[in-house]
């Protein structure tokens, strides 16, 4: 590994996704010296990197002079869990009336034909809807071309695996993916935007592990560099599921017209009896898991049927799957001559989403270490929270790092001596288990051990089988170039964040949601709090809160 530069920056931005380039943005104009390093490349990066079409967003000309019936109603729907905080809830939904704007300024199409047009994600009966329909194909390079703009230095191809907090401020060491050189950043103030969690279970198509709903290339990077500094992170035992269509794992449920239906032709939910493009069938919201439930029950297949809706609909949805990015699954359909006016397609469970649970934050954006920020699928979820709360974190990063001076890194030059021998040991290793061998058995554990049935039992062996992996890993592991090397510390920080869940699974001694114990099969209402883990003097350490 060749020896690189130190950068200092007063505010240091890990990711460039959404939340990172809005954290930078901000931070920027507020004239902090910003720098964001970004594992990818900030035009396409992250889980916003395709595209998107629904944003969610509080508008009083639209929704009235109060924002807690919105709350409301958003609590009835996907995001539910998310919104138990309600300060924070309210302070999301509030700045996101002043994003719109902004995004609108800066060239994103927030309007369709001139209005904002709310539809998707809307039970039919909705009287506050929460999603506009917003053209987000060109997102990142916008926000790309904002944040340079403002002077930020962008750096693609660099992976941060490392933060310290040393001298009153943070060092963090990282490598440039094509180039093997190590980098050293002292910074006043760190964001943490690396996203949300995959790879960590097995998916719909095991043998590819990239067919996810959300890039691969998101692995717990940022929430186990937290955890090891010192902050917290929360319900990191809970099993999320997704749906779509067979085996192209896609999010962007709500794009679709149409109803979801069984194989006899009738509707499964209550909600929706033909399709209407201004609401997407919210059964899929109310129970994601409902398409592995049917075919494991011999009920199914279940199908998402947009039969019978007008040249104008069917027009109406491609544009917004295209800007949702879509472009396989269109040149698929267009490829094999299906149309979706005449022909339903099977839709499926995605298997098991380990989020690996959130980063705690408060409502400037600040985790539970002073100076260390954070926003988006790291904590909050969703595109609307990321833009919103990466913009306020970036404010409020800024004014902390006004307060700070960088010292000396003592402990980073430690760390950094350290880290160079064990990454040059991985690559000077002619023999081994790549990165994929690793991953692979780690989903095996995770999937087996930790799935959608767990156990005192289980989760014990689960967590027996992860430590040997643990150590089989970081003495076997090779990496023949610089490219599989970042693979190689993604797979160690999921080993990392398979642990954490067991452990916080094992906690968590009741079923509630998708985390399932055989051995506590009900939900226990006095346990319906956060359950925070945190590193303390090298061990996790619970607590309820």
């Amino acid at each position: 590994m060749g020896s690189g530069e130190v950068i200092e920056a007063d505010v240091l931005c890990i990711g460039g996704g959404i939340a990172g380039l809005m954290a930078a943005i901000r931070a920027g104009e507020l004239g902090a010296k910003v720098v964001v390093a970004e594992k990818g490349n900030t035009l396409s990066s992250g889980a916003g990197g395709l595209g998107n079409d629904h944003f969610v967003c509080y508008l009083p000309e639209v929704h009235g002079p109060d924002v807690k019936p919105m709350i409301e109603e958003l609590r009835k729907g996907q995001m539910g869990p998310r919104l138990k905080d309600s300060e924070r809830a309210r302070v999301w939904l509030e700045h996101t009336t002043e994003i719109v704007r902004l995004w609108e300024s800066w060239g994103i199409p927030m309007k369709y034909n001139g209005k904002y047009e709310f539809a998707g994600h809307i039970y039919p009966d909705s009287k506050f809807p929460s999603h506009i329909k917003y053209a987000g194909r060109d997102q990142k390079k916008v926000l790309t071309e904002e944040a340079l703009s403002r002077g930020t230095s962008i750096m693609n191809r660099v992976m941060v695996f490392e933060l310290l907090k040393d001298q009153g401020c943070y060092s963090a060491i990282g490598f440039h993916t094509r180039t093997g050189r190590l980098i050293e950043f002292r910074a006043k103030s760190v964001f943490l935007g690396t996203g949300t969690v995959t790879r960590l279970y097995q998916g719909l198509t095991p043998a590819w592990m990239w067919n996810a709903t959300r890039p691969g290339t998101l692995t717990a990077d940022g929430r186990i560099m937290a955890y090891k500094v010192g902050a917290e992170l929360y319900n990191v035992e809970a099993l999320e599921h997704h749906a779509g269509p067979k085996y192209f794992t896609r999010s962007g449920q709500a794009t679709w017209v149409g109803v979801v239906w069984d194989p006899e032709g009738n509707p499964v939910g209550p909600f929706l009896e033909k399709p209407e493009k201004k609401y997407s069938d919210m059964i899929i919201e109310v129970n994601k898991g409902l398409f592995a439930e049917y075919a494991q029950s011999g009920k199914g297949p279940v199908y998402m049927d947009c039969e019978g809706i007008s040249d104008e609909d069917y027009d109406y949805m491609i544009h917004w799957m295209k800007q949702e990015g879509f472009d396989a699954l269109i040149d698929h359909l267009k490829d094999k001559d299906i149309d979706l006016k005449k022909r339903s397609i099977e839709w499926a469970t995605y298997g098991m989403r380990g989020s690996c649970g959130s980063i705690w934050q408060d409502v400037n954006g600040q985790t539970s270490m002073k100076g260390l920020y954070v926003a988006g699928d790291e904590t909050t979820r969703g595109i609307s929270n990321a833009s919103t709360f990466g913009w306020i974190a970036g404010e409020h990063a800024t004014q902390w790092a006004r307060e700070v001076d960088i010292g000396p890194s003592e402990q980073a030059s430690e760390v950094i001596k350290e880290t160079k021998s064990f990454l040059d040991e991985i690559m000077k290793r002619e023999t081994g288990a790549d990165w994929k061998e690793v991953n692979i058995a780690l989903q095996q554990i995770m999937s087996d051990y930790a799935g959608n049935i767990r156990s005192k039992s289980l989760l014990e062996a689960g967590l027996t089988h992860l430590q040997r992996l643990r150590a089989e890993a970081r003495s076997t592991l090779i990496a023949r170039n610089p490219h599989e090397l970042s693979r190689a510390l993604e797979v160690l920080n999921l080993i990392d964040a398979g642990e954490l869940v067991c452990i916080a699974a094992l906690e968590r001694k009741e079923t509630r949601g998708q985390h399932k114990r055989t051995d506590y099969t009900y939900t226990n209402p006095m346990l319906d709090k956060w359950l925070i883990i945190k590193n303390v003097d090298g061990l996790p350490v619970t607590e309820w809160r």
